[in-house]
């Protein structure tokens, strides 16, 4: 599929939709094109988009996954080897969702109940919203409009858990835990970094931004990996954090690290969405930091916005030690970056040396060449 270079953008950023349904296609252009920034092209199968490919390479594309002579899984995987750029998959196969994600889709928004209008108001903005992420993180020139990309109401960590500061307590647990934060290219990130830790590595929380019933898929497939040594589950309520085991938030609620008696649980609680996030890393970071205080590590990785930023800079002023993923080797160094610029990471390293800084950490190891 060899491909004519993308014309630089002097206009609205070009959309394909790829979609067996001229109606469904038609709905998503109406959708896309009501935020001036894109225009859409239309593809009924990946055959007749990479015709449309030939002539014209556009910003991103919007993919299905059940189409007729090449499902979008395939023409996925051919389009990622040959010609890399941003891709939105649509779909509400679990595992079909991490396989687009490992194979390097941006974004993965599940099917939408076309018959509720309700429920296609808030589908439609989170679209949008998954549009606009993608084309950020292919680094696509986007005009950033004045209102803010998403209606959603901005939430602090306040609205579902009080500040308060890390108190030490006689007896209390030395046991360490390491709090994750990972959003977009999250899924490649957690392959590269679950694989450097040994079996007894420090019980993990992870919050993984996923759309819903998507995180169990990725806990299995990650807990298969044969690379990985520690288990990987996703988490249940009232879940003793262990040695060994890496726990990933549900989605769509949060999740908080408490303590008890020696050692630490997770929490699972509803509440309303922080930094635009539900589950949130700031919600993680700053419960991580009231139950561990120094006991703990909070490590945030690729991802858009800056959730997470404020909680990991509470997890450092409680004595944790806190790590942000470099640029280099981040897919989008969006919510490093923010907690970098509020002095939140006390180490910014790339991925392949993450766990290595933790392990030594745990070993009591001078930690100060970690940079």
């Amino acid at each position: 599929m060899a491909l004519p270079e993308r014309a630089a953008a002097a206009g609205p950023i070009e959309v394909m939709i790829v979609d067996d349904s001229a109606l469904i296609r038609q709905r998503l252009k109406s959708i896309i094109e009501s935020d001036s920034r894109f225009r859409v092209v239309t593809a009924a199968d990946p055959y007749e988009a990479v015709e449309l490919l030939k002539r014209s390479v556009p910003g991103l594309i919007l993919l299905d996954v059940e189409m007729p002579r090449m499902d979008g899984l395939t023409f996925l995987r051919k389009l990622m080897k040959q010609h890399p750029m941003p891709v939105v998959l649509c779909t509400d196969q679990a595992e079909r969702a991490v396989t687009a994600l490992e194979m390097g889709a941006m974004e993965v928004i599940a099917k939408p109940d076309w018959r509720d209008p309700a429920k296609m108001a808030t589908w439609s903005t989170a679209l949008l919203d998954s549009i606009r992420n993608a084309a950020r993180a292919g680094r696509l020139p986007i005009r950033e409009d004045r209102a803010p990309a998403t209606s959603e109401t901005r939430n602090s960590a306040d609205s579902v858990l009080p500040k308060l500061p890390y108190i030490p307590r006689a007896g209390a647990s030395t046991e360490r835990v390491v709090a994750i934060g990972v959003s977009t290219g999250g899924v490649q990130a957690l392959q590269a970094l679950l694989p450097c830790f040994p079996a007894d590595a420090p019980g993990m929380v992870i919050v993984q931004h996923m759309a819903p019933g998507f995180v169990g898929a990725l806990a299995s497939r990650l807990d298969k990996d044969p690379k990985i040594a520690i288990e990987v589950a996703e988490a249940r309520h009232q879940e003793p954090i262990r040695r060994g085991r890496a726990l990933l938030i549900p989605s769509d609620v949060h999740g908080l690290v408490r303590r008890t008696g020696t050692g630490y649980r997770v929490e699972l609680v509803d509440g309303p969405k922080v930094c635009i996030q539900r589950p949130s890393a700031e919600v993680l970071f700053r419960s991580t930091a009231q139950a561990a205080g120094p006991n703990a590590t909070g490590v945030i990785m690729t991802g858009m916005g800056d959730d997470g930023a404020g909680g990991l800079l509470e997890m450092r002023e409680a004595g944790a030690m806190t790590i942000a993923q470099n640029e280099a080797t981040c897919v989008v160094f969006g919510m490093p970056r923010e907690a970098i610029r509020r002095g939140a990471a006390k180490f910014v390293i790339p991925i392949d040396r993450i766990a290595a800084a933790i392990m030594a950490w745990v070993a009591g190891a001078d930690t100060g060449s970690w940079h």
